[in-house]
């Protein structure tokens, strides 16, 4: 049950290519964003679109993964857990930033999808 304490899936396109960061320490890191959408009928009948934006972390082997077959607009499902963190910015305001960090990438679509 402990496994379900902090989990998320999301299955989403990727908004822009994956930023792709070697740290010094040799560990890889690569950050996108994910697009979910949602669809329902308005009270008019007519279909609308809610879509949310994730901002997603890979770290290590799944970073690698990302940087050889993650590319905008891919399909892709993601299994990981919900991180904050906080940051203080240049007018000394604090700020908080939710991300995915993902623990496994599922690659989606066609293999023609580029």
């Amino acid at each position: 049950m402990s496994t379900i304490k902090n989990h998320v899936q999301l299955i989403g396109n990727v908004g822009q290519e994956p930023t792709i960061t070697n740290l010094e320490s040799g560990k890889k890191v690569a950050r996108f964003s994910l697009a979910t959408n949602e669809y329902y009928k308005d009270s008019k009948g007519e279909k609308q679109t809610d879509t949310n934006w994730h901002t997603i972390v890979a770290w290590g082997k799944t970073a690698e993964i990302v940087e050889k077959y993650v590319a905008k607009g891919k399909e892709v499902g993601i299994s990981g857990k919900l991180k904050t963190r906080s940051y203080t910015t240049d007018d000394n305001e604090q700020r908080y930033v939710t991300e995915v960090v993902a623990d496994e990438i599922l690659l989606l679509g066609s293999k023609d999808d580029k």
